[in-house]
């Protein structure tokens, strides 16, 4: 019996690590792109010029806010962000961080401030048992790609006026 729950779990880890393998494969953009629930932010990420940057090397971590997110939105300051592509890429630098951090390091930050591409500090918290940063909810975590990691943010989160 023991032998047959072996050669199970030999399976099951046979089956598993191409998916792992080919997640890591694929660069930030492409696994948000097949993920579906990142429809948006990849127009904007087009929209503002910072696919291919964000294609490149890194690494990156990026805190990336879902469809339903970037829904909560006013329609008008989507608009407005569209129009200026400054602002736009502004706000989008605002959810990266250069080099890779795992949610576990990120955790190790809580109650301190992390620095954001786009020049700005986000704040890193847990509130109850749920981590955030600033006031977006990290919802799900560590979806490796093979220039970085992305962490799903259930709201967007705007750099500080200047």
């Amino acid at each position: 019996m023991r032998k047959l729950s072996l050669l199970a779990a030999a399976a099951v880890m046979a089956f598993a690590a191409p998916t792992v393998a080919q997640a890591q494969d694929k660069n930030i953009v492409e696994v948000a792109v097949a993920a579906g629930s990142f429809k948006t932010l990849a127009k904007l990420l087009g929209d503002a010029g910072l696919v291919e940057t964000l294609q490149g090397p890194g690494p990156f971590t990026v805190f990336a806010p879902t469809d339903e997110a970037f829904a909560k939105v006013p329609a008008a300051t989507l608009q407005a962000l569209a129009a200026d592509k400054a602002k736009l890429k502004a706000v989008l630098l605002y959810h990266v961080v250069a080099g890779k951090v795992m949610a576990a390091d990120a955790l190790k930050l809580a109650g301190k401030s992390a620095k954001m591409v786009e020049g700005s500090e986000a704040k890193i918290s847990v509130m109850g048992s749920t981590p955030m940063i600033n006031q977006a909810h990290i919802v799900k975590t560590d979806i490796a790609a093979s220039n970085g990691v992305i962490h799903v943010i259930d709201a967007v989160i705007l750099p500080p006026a200047k």
